[in-house]
C-alpha cells in the first residue's frame, strides 16, 4: 500500500515521502495515528496545500522537544522494586514505570515515548532512550534498586549492589563503630 508520510517515521522515511508499506501497518498504525495518508491523487494534492503548515508545526514541535531534551540531559530516575538475593526482579520494569518516574521528576512524557529494547528484569543502572520528537531523543539513566539507600550505593559504584555488598558494608560499619568505642574506652582508662 502506498502512503504519503505526514511526519518523519523512524526507519521508514521523512515528511512528504511516498513509501510502500504493508497494508496492516498502514491501517493499524500509520493512518489512525495520523502519521500518514493514503497516496491517492486527492490526498497528494491535499498534502501539497498543507505542506507549509505541516512543516511549520513540525519545526515548532522539534524546537520545543530540543529545549526539553537539554533540560533532561543527565536525568537519573530511581525505581524501587522487590528482588531476589541474586538481583533478579520479581517482575520487570516497563515503559509505563519509567514514564511515571520521569513525570514525577517534572517532565511530562507518555509511555509510548520510552524506547526499551529489552525488558529490565534485574537490579542495576540502565540507559533508556526517551523519544521526545521523531527527530529528537534523549537518554535517561534508570536506577533500579530495592531501596533508596541501595540506589545511592549503585549510583556511587556505577553498577548493581548485591546482598554480599550490603552485608560487607554493614560489617564495615559495625567494625568502625567497634573501633570507635574501643578508642573511647582506651581514652577513659588513661584518664
Amino acid at each position: 500500500m502506498e502512503i504519503v508520510l505526514l511526519e518523519r517515521v523512524e526507519k521508514l522515511g521523512q515528511m512528504g515521502q511516498v513509501v510502500n508499506v504493508r497494508p496492516g501497518y498502514a491501517r493499524n498504525y500509520l493512518l489512525p495515528q495520523k502519521k500518514a495518508l493514503r497516496a491517492t491523487k486527492a490526498n497528494l494534492a491535499f498534502f501539497e496545500t498543507q505542506k507549509a503548515e505541516l512543516q511549520a508545526r513540525n519545526l515548532e514541535r522539534r524546537k520545543e522537544a530540543e529545549q526539553v531534551s537539554e533540560k533532561m540531559k543527565g536525568l537519573v530516575v530511581i525505581i524501587t522494586r522487590q528482588a531476589a538475593e541474586s538481583g533478579m526482579l520479581y517482575g520487570s520494569v516497563n515503559g509505563r514505570d519509567i514514564s511515571d518516574a520521569v513525570t514525577a521528576e517534572g517532565f511530562v512524557i507518555e509511555r509510548n515515548q520510552v524506547a526499551i529494547n529489552d525488558p529490565i528484569k534485574s537490579l542495576g543502572l540502565f540507559d533508556v532512550r526517551v523519544i521526545l520528537h521523531p527527530e529528537v531523543s534523549v537518554n535517561v539513566k534508570v536506577n533500579v534498586a530495592r531501596s533508596l539507600e541501595e540506589a545511592q550505593m549503585q549510583a556511587q559504584r556505577g553498577g548493581m549492589v548485591t546482598a554480599a555488598d550490603l552485608l560487607a558494608e554493614e560489617e564495615e560499619a559495625e567494625a568502625a563503630a567497634a573501633a570507635a568505642s574501643a578508642e573511647e574506652e582506651e581514652e577513659d582508662t588513661e584518664a
